[in-house]
């Protein structure tokens, strides 16, 4: 059963301050998960996390996780300023975007961060972007076909937009070392959100193999190996989460069996996690505002996928607990709701839960990535607070909510903004 790390006492304080909806942070949870990490993969001397900034964009988390060595995971311009702004710069940024504007390869070299090349074509862009090719690169592969665990084909690699073939991974770490590149870097990444501890250990086997390949064939130093992402966790009650340390040590044993034998014992790894950095470590905390009896009992929050957008576009499960309510019967069967023009607003669909009474707390968990960051305006809805519950019980806001000035601010050339704006 999935227990809510606040209360109801707690929110109920908390909301005399900062109305719902809102979404909360464990700072106990994110600091014991990363040291967690670092413990798993300390049998690697260069072993790194790079956050993955799009799960979770905000500037106090990730200064959190930079305490334990973590660096940030980039895909855009937006993701490469904060992370500067964070105080995350230099080799501490791994730059890894697809179909990429040029400007962003110049800014990313201009912080010092690593280049991680989606296709082969950007050598040539990045060259024209920076005047030359930093002296160390990485190359995104992607092994084409379906990747399969022993409980199943896990994800269709095949059908993905990103990464090189291995024709192409080789032929662009020959042209990249023609040109002066020193130092090689290998990133994949071949699943999403496996709930397994098998997926690592098997994905760093197919990046052990490759990079040994690679360094007979062309010579190149593979200075890195990056795992990306991947490991994902258990939203639903009844999941088995993963085990870190578990994984960790499948990996060595990997590690130890490919890389070593071949010489290349000093090759650095990299993660790229967001989900499992921070998804079980936020939730989003909304109110019973309206309840309606027809076809189905349905119960109306005062949040919408403006807040947490997975359920309605993923049909994606988050667990929902009614705060105060931990060990009643749940003897009800409800649709939660949202209050978009959007049939599919809902965040729950036929879902048992104990008797929902009108100004109750909902604890909607797991939205501590890809939660608050997926979100959006439509209908005119306003994004809401982000707040941290740090390790003394205390509650910091690290993004405070959107308002009607924000959201008309860009129609400061229309009349309703510069009302707005200035009232």
């Amino acid at each position: 059963m999935k227990r809510p790390f606040v209360t109801k006492e707690q929110i109920e304080e908390i909301a005399k301050t900062y109305p719902t909806p809102f979404h909360i942070y464990d700072e106990k949870g994110i600091r014991e998960n990363a040291r967690a990490l670092y413990e798993a993969f300390s049998w690697n001397p260069g072993f790194k996390e790079y956050f993955a900034v799009k799960a979770t964009p905000n500037p106090f988390l990730m200064q959190i996780l930079h305490e334990y060595g973590c660096g940030s995971d980039c895909s855009s311009m937006a993701e490469l300023v904060l992370s500067e702004a964070a105080g995350i710069t230099g080799r501490d940024i791994m730059f890894s975007s697809n179909d990429t504007p040029p400007e962003e390869f110049a800014c990313c070299e201009k912080l010092g961060g690593i280049i991680n090349l989606d296709d082969i074509t950007h050598i040539e862009a990045v060259e024209r972007a920076v005047g030359y090719l930093p002296k160390t690169m990485s190359c995104r592969y992607n092994p084409g076909g379906v990747f399969v665990l022993s409980n199943g084909i896990m994800d269709n690699p095949g059908d993905s937009k990103y990464g090189m073939t291995e024709a192409q991974i080789f032929e662009a770490f020959r042209i990249m070392k023609e040109k002066g590149v020193e130092h090689f870097g290998i990133h994949a990444f071949l699943a999403s959100n496996t709930v397994t501890n098998e997926y690592y250990p098997m994905l760093a086997k197919v990046l052990f193999e490759l990079a040994v390949r690679l360094a007979k064939e062309t010579g190149v130093h593979v200075a890195f190996i990056n795992l990306s992402g991947g490991i994902g966790i258990p939203y639903r009650p009844d999941q088995e989460a993963n085990d870190i340390r578990v994984i960790g040590e499948g990996v060595r044993k990997v590690y130890e069996e490919v890389l070593v034998p071949a010489g290349m014992g000093d090759v650095a790894l990299y993660t790229e996690l967001g989900r499992f950095m921070l998804g079980p470590y936020g939730g989003l905390v909304t109110r019973a505002i309206n309840e309606k009896h027809t076809y189905k009992e349905y119960i109306g929050v005062d949040a919408c996928a403006a807040n947490l957008m997975r359920p309605a576009i993923y049909g994606a499960y988050h667990h929902i607990t009614v705060l105060g309510k931990e060990d009643a019967l749940c003897d009800h069967v409800y649709d939660v709701t949202g209050s978009l023009c959007e049939n599919c607003d809902k965040f729950a669909v036929d879902r048992k839960l104990p008797k929902i009474d009108m100004g109750d707390y909902l604890f909607i968990h797991d939205a501590g990535a890809h939660g608050h960051s997926m979100g959006y305006n439509y209908n005119g809805k306003l994004r809401s607070a982000e707040l941290l519950l740090k390790e003394d019980g205390s509650v910091q806001m690290i993004r405070r909510a959107e308002t009607m000035n924000d959201y008309f601010a860009t129609l400061d050339c229309f009349e309703i903004g510069k009302k707005l704006i200035h009232r």
